[in-house]
């Protein structure tokens, strides 16, 4: 492989609303190499690669520290276009495709070739109509670079999913100047047939002298086609190694491996057990968009804490919302020996489930309204709490004064830091939100609380606050709480067992102590030596 570097990145650091999230970043790739990133979610990985291609989301948040060059020259990227323009192509994890557009005219988008007519001639260039001869031709090319046989004229909407990348990766190889091309997470939406072909065509591009950024966590297809392999942990670099010196263990670890600070968790009167079980998920499957469920089976044992880990998109969070009711779900819920009805929020209510939502400001708490209503509102619309007989019958009201002494009374036992309970949530820290979400599951008094994301957009400090909080439902009121996390750190603090979900299914339990491998190996998708549960 040449020594010089088609791009270098050099002490690259980003901080988002003075938080941290890439921490002198070091990183360097050559002609025809196939360098790839990994880590867990929140590594770093994704904000990396829209730094290098200009995205506005960067530039909006204040730009970054560091220095990029291309072959051995400084550059500055502010836009997607610039980027461009230095050979630099980006194959988005999301589809950037116009679906009413043929694969041509997709392959082609902004870069038309265009003919002359017999007005252009009178009128001027701006006349030409659109070459369709060249367009099919260099689409045509750039197709059979990747080794595929699709017609250029077909629709893009009445393609497979597969296809639809390929037609993605065919419009960055057409461009005359490509030179480095970044893959962001390319085969997250591909069968392993599909992903196969992906990187074969990723193979052939590289012998073509073009160089690629592959960005995954399949640790298989790192394995498959990397040269060079660079691990993110917490926005730090950790290490970069060259493939056939490490293995899928080595890369697993060094991905998850951090202290973890699990500490002394108070004991319980009964230990949760095996012959003892709450609820069973039988081949549960939930269409949510970007994290369905695909035929999940699981199960719950009465009084335990249950983590649920796995990386974005694999279907960890999808879970909860399909058995409460919150997207389409299918197969079987039992709840101490009876089947819940699916697809509706209120049977799930009814069988004492309550649910902390992953997204508290658009679907857990009613912002302009006061910190009692929030915390009262489904206690009094599943359970008729807090209201009060009126001298017309079967009317009822709110009544404010027990709602008031309540949530006076679980503001000081949460320690929500508030101004009294008649103070709008919208005035709150995230914490203190959170902390109200979790006192409006509390007041249904489940049996089983259902937590997504609980931590996510808090501080250092609330984060244990929320985490003690649920160590003291689950200890002190016996509550089977299942907790949802893309923080495998935190989970492994709090939690008895933790399932790892991937492509929709449970890959695997593990114990809080388990290797940093196995939990590397398994959020991958590959199994550890040995499975604990």
């Amino acid at each position: 492989m040449p020594g010089n570097s088609v791009l270098e990145l050099k002490n690259i650091t980003k901080s988002y609303f003075g938080n941290t999230v890439l921490k002198g970043i070091n990183l360097s790739v050559k002609p025809g190499e196939i360098h790839a990133v990994v880590g867990e979610n929140g590594a770093g990985k994704s904000t990396l690669m829209n730094l290098i291609f200009g995205m506005p989301v960067i530039h909006e948040t204040g730009g970054f520290e560091g220095e990029i060059f291309m072959d051995g020259q400084a550059v500055k990227i502010d836009s997607p276009r610039q980027a461009m323009e230095l050979g630099i192509g980006m194959v988005h994890q999301e589809f950037m495709l116009i679906p009413g557009f043929t694969v041509m005219e997709n392959i082609k988008l902004n870069r038309e070739p265009t003919k002359p007519n017999p007005v252009s001639k009178i009128l001027g260039p701006s006349m030409e109509t659109l070459d369709y001869q060249a367009m099919s031709h260099d689409s045509k090319t750039a197709l059979e670079k990747l080794g595929l046989e699709i017609d250029e004229s077909a629709y893009v909407s009445r393609l497979p999913v597969g296809y639809m990348q390929f037609v993605e990766i065919a419009r960055e190889i057409d461009k005359k100047n490509a030179r480095l091309i970044v893959f962001d997470e390319p085969t997250a939406v591909l069968a392993e047939s599909e992903a196969e072909h992906l990187i074969a065509a990723m193979k052939r591009l590289a012998e073509q002298g073009i160089a690629i950024l592959f960005i995954t966590h399949r640790l298989d297809e790192v394995m498959a086609c990397s040269d060079t392999i660079t691990i993110l942990r917490d926005g730090e670099l950790v290490k970069t190694l060259v493939r056939k010196e490490t293995s899928v263990e080595q890369i697993a670890e060094l991905m998850v491996g951090r202290k973890v600070e699990r500490g002394h968790l108070p004991p319980r009167s009964v230990e949760p057990s095996d012959d003892d079980i709450i609820l069973e998920l039988k081949d549960l499957t939930v269409e949510m968009p970007g994290e369905r469920v695909r035929g999940l089976d699981l199960k719950v044992r009465r009084g335990e804490i249950l983590g649920i880990g796995g990386l974005a998109g694999q279907g960890k969070v999808g879970i909860a919302n399909g058995v409460m009711g919150l997207y389409p779900a299918t197969g079987e819920v039992i709840i101490d020996g009876k089947a819940l009805k699916l697809n509706d929020p209120k049977a799930a209510l009814d069988a004492r489930m309550a649910f902390v939502s992953e997204d508290r400001r658009g679907v857990g708490l009613l912002l302009d309204e006061s910190v009692a209503v929030n915390i009262v509102l489904s206690s009094v619309e599943a359970q008729n709490k807090f209201l009060r007989r009126t001298i017309i019958p079967g009317v009822r009201l709110l009544d404010q004064k027990a709602v008031r002494e309540y949530a006076m009374k679980i503001i000081k036992d949460l320690d929500i830091r508030c101004t009294g309970p008649n103070q709008p949530v919208r005035r709150l820290s995230g914490g203190n939100q959170q902390k109200v979400c979790l006192a409006r599951a509390f007041s249904l008094q489940p049996e089983i609380l259902w937590v997504s994301e609980p931590t996510r957009g808090i501080d250092i400090g609330a984060k244990q606050l929320v985490l003690d909080l649920l160590v003291q439902f689950n200890r002190e009121y016996g509550m089977t709480i299942i907790m949802t996390s893309s923080e495998l750190n935190e989970l492994r603090r709090i939690c008895d067992r933790i399932a790892l979900v991937y492509r929709g299914k449970v890959a695997g339990i593990l114990k809080p102590d388990a290797s940093d491998v196995d939990f590397g190996l398994m959020i991958s998708g590959k199994q550890p030596v040995k499975e604990v549960g």
